[in-house]
C-alpha cells in the first residue's frame, strides 16, 4: 500500500508540472504595437477600444479582450483612425455590422430600450422581492402574550 501512494504521489507530481507548463505557454498572447501618425490619433485609438465591446467576451472592452474577433476589431480600429475616420464613423462602423451591443453606451431606441430599462427593472424587482420576504416574516414574527412570557421565564433560567 506504502508503494501505491509513493507512485499516486509521483504521478501527481508529474501532472502538476505538466500542467503549469501547459497553462503557462497559454498565457503569452501576442503584444499589438501600432505606429501613430501623432498622439492625439493614438488617443483617439485608445479612447475607441475602450467603448466598444468585445463580441466574444461580452463583458469585456476591445481593450481588455485577447479574443481574435478583438484583435481583428482592434485592427480594423487602428486602420480606420489612421485613414482619418472621426469616431462617429468609427462606431457607425462597428454598429452596422456588428449592432447596437458593441457599443457600451448603446443609442436609446427602440431596439436597445431594454439594454437601458432592463437594469433597473430588475433592481424593482429585487427591491419588492426583498420588502415582501421582510414583511412576510415580521408577520411570522408576532407572538402572543402566552408565548413571550413563555420564552422570558426560559430565558431567565439560564441566567
Amino acid at each position: 500500500m506504502h508503494k501505491l501512494a509513493e507512485r499516486f504521489l509521483e504521478a501527481l507530481k508529474i501532472l502538476l508540472v505538466v500542467g503549469v507548463f501547459t497553462s503557462s505557454t497559454m498565457s503569452f498572447a501576442a503584444i499589438e504595437t501600432y505606429q501613430f501618425s501623432d498622439t492625439e490619433d493614438e488617443i483617439r485609438y485608445q479612447k475607441m477600444i475602450a467603448e466598444l465591446r468585445c463580441l466574444v467576451c461580452q463583458n469585456q472592452n476591445l481593450a481588455d479582450s485577447n479574443a481574435e474577433l478583438a484583435q481583428d476589431l482592434r485592427a480594423k480600429t487602428f486602420e480606420m483612425v489612421n485613414a482619418g475616420a472621426s469616431n462617429n464613423e468609427i462606431a457607425e462602423f462597428m454598429v452596422a455590422r456588428y449592432g447596437d451591443f458593441v457599443l457600451y453606451r448603446p443609442p436609446l431606441k427602440g431596439q436597445t430600450l431594454l439594454l437601458w430599462i432592463g437594469p433597473f427593472g430588475i433592481l424593482l424587482i429585487a427591491l419588492i422581492v426583498f420588502f415582501i420576504t421582510v414583511r412576510r416574516s415580521q408577520t411570522n414574527i408576532k407572538l402572543s402574550t402566552q408565548a413571550r412570557a413563555r420564552a422570558a421565564s426560559l430565558l431567565d433560567e439560564g441566567h
